[in-house]
């Protein structure tokens, strides 16, 4: 698929998604602000193409934090639904994945696509191997093949990889089977949690592990 008509498809479809489900988004939005004080939508700076940062839009999940005040380097991992910094409607959210819908505004702005990798911290460019960088030549998606495959119960090593394969494979087929696929995980509720030996801070602290050990 050319980035023209990679970018039209984007531009189309996240428009008419954002007519179309206004009415869930402003419920959504309502239920947020019923629940729990703080703001509606939780803003956080990723990576996108290019390693060109931008601000990511999610539905606030969790009690009100400065997302600039979270120090990920030593964030605890949301491995499972009943964590205390997950609000109730929150849980709900997760779960059905709705809390990724604002990112369908990214999308129309040009931030993201449909499909490709998805967008990654600032901190996780660190622990990004050279031959895994490949992912930021294409625009970060909503949904993509590390999506499809696991999600977050991929390690991170096997969510780059999937990354990878996806740019190397991309295509107006490959995208909307991507996206058919994405219904049926999404639908099931498939590794909305991971377990925190297979992130990237996991991973991140065996290669200190191993420096240290090769310090000796």
């Amino acid at each position: 698929m050319s980035d023209a008509l990679k970018r039209l498809f984007d531009l189309l479809s996240s428009g008419l998604a954002l007519v179309l489900l206004s009415p869930l988004l402003l419920g959504i939005a309502m239920a947020i602000k019923l629940d729990t004080r703080g703001p509606v939508l939780f803003r956080q700076q990723r990576i996108g193409r290019g390693q060109k940062p931008f601000r990511v839009l999610k539905f606030r999940t969790m009690v009100d934090r400065d997302p600039d005040a979270i120090d990920q380097h030593s964030e605890q991992v949301v491995s499972e639904g009943e964590d205390p910094r997950i609000t109730r409607v929150g849980r709900f959210l997760r779960a059905t994945s709705l809390d990724e819908l604002p990112q369908l505004w990214n999308i129309f702005r040009g931030d993201m696509s449909v499909v490709g990798p998805r967008p990654v911290l600032p901190e996780q460019v660190e622990v990004v191997p050279r031959q895994f960088m490949i992912r930021f030549e294409v625009r970060p998606g909503l949904t993509g093949l590390a999506q499809v495959r696991g999600r977050r119960t991929l390690g991170w090593l096997q969510q780059l990889e999937a990354d990878a394969q996806y740019i190397l494979r991309r295509g107006v087929v490959y995208d909307l089977w991507l996206i058919l696929r994405t219904v049926y995980v999404v639908a099931t509720g498939r590794g909305v949690y991971g377990t925190p030996g297979q992130n990237w801070r996991a991973y991140r602290d065996s290669l200190q592990q191993d420096g240290d050990r090769d310090d000796r």
